[in-house]
């Protein structure tokens, strides 16, 4: 693995992406079109190790991330180039640090159409698609399914419940991280029958907001936890990414005139990510593309 790649007039070296100041970093994002605001940054920094590629006098010309979950599972993110050294396979470069440093990992990534090429070739494999469903919020909402259950704001003590109903949707555990995202979210619990049945975060992101996670074993659950917030976010910008591509909660975001901005796929490599059980938990709505 090269810690040095050699471009046409100049040389790139991956070096620690905490080394790299947040203004570079929201200026890379920005470059390619990305919503992250430097507090965005700050808190992906918090959750996982990176690096970015810098040249000699320090310009940072690309990124990338990985988010270690238990100790054979991580999920890659931020993999950012700018458009001059990605024809120059700056990208591949990127994506080869970055499996060397998660050699013995087990990996799942959400693939722009740019990269997706990049990542069949490195032996990544298509699970599904996420839909980026995003708008200004309806001033109205529409009729919602009978609740079954009960909502309510997180309680002290109730972050390990979340994190063991999360894990069981996600299929590893993420407890970690939902401590760090969890910590200036709005977080709303689904109890019924006395137990735990579903969760969900809204956060600052971006433009706006983004609900997400959304962690739920039916789309009526999954409805009923994300109009809970909306209800409060008439007329802003929200961002909810799924891979319900039609259904009740698909439909229902539509309704709410949260369309379909754009996709990403998600892949795996190592062994599958995604495995759906009838009337299990399930991630309704992705944390981020790069916390899956």
């Amino acid at each position: 693995m090269r810690n040095s790649l050699q471009l046409q007039s100049f040389e790139l070296v991956a070096r620690d992406i905490a080394e790299a100041d947040i203004a570079s970093l929201h200026a890379l994002s920005l470059g390619v079109g990305w919503p992250h605001r430097p507090k965005d940054w700050e808190q992906l920094l918090q959750t996982g190790p990176g690096i970015v590629a810098v040249d000699g006098i320090g310009r940072v010309f690309g990124s990338a991330m990985w988010f270690p979950h238990g100790d054979d599972f991580a999920t890659i993110g931020m993999v950012i180039t700018t458009p001059r050294a990605q024809a120059q396979g700056n990208g591949r470069w990127l994506m080869d640090q970055v499996l060397g440093r998660c050699k013995g990992r087990y990996l799942s990534l959400n693939a722009t159409h740019a990269a997706h090429a990049l990542y069949l070739s490195l032996d990544f494999r298509d699970e599904a698609v996420v839909y980026q469903c995003q708008g200004e919020a309806a001033l109205t909402l529409p009729p919602l399914p009978p609740l079954d259950g009960e909502l309510a704001p997180i309680s002290a003590g109730m972050l390990g419940d979340i994190a063991d109903l999360d894990a069981r949707a996600f299929g590893v555990d993420r407890g970690d991280l939902l401590d760090i995202i969890t910590r200036k979210a709005d977080i709303v619990v689904l109890k019924r029958d006395g137990k735990l049945a579903g969760y969900s975060c809204c956060r600052d992101f971006g433009r706006g907001k983004v609900i997400g996670p959304i962690v739920a074993s039916s789309d009526r659950d999954a409805v009923h936890l994300a109009a809970i917030h909306l209800q409060k976010l008439k007329g802003e910008f929200v961002r909810v990414d799924t891979r319900e591509k039609d259904g009740l909660f698909a439909d229902f975001l539509a309704q709410c005139r949260l369309g379909v901005y754009g996709t990403v796929t998600t892949m795996s490599k190592g062994r599958p990510f995604l495995n759906r059980k009838p009337a299990e938990p399930w991630i309704y709505g992705l944390a981020a593309h790069g916390w899956g």
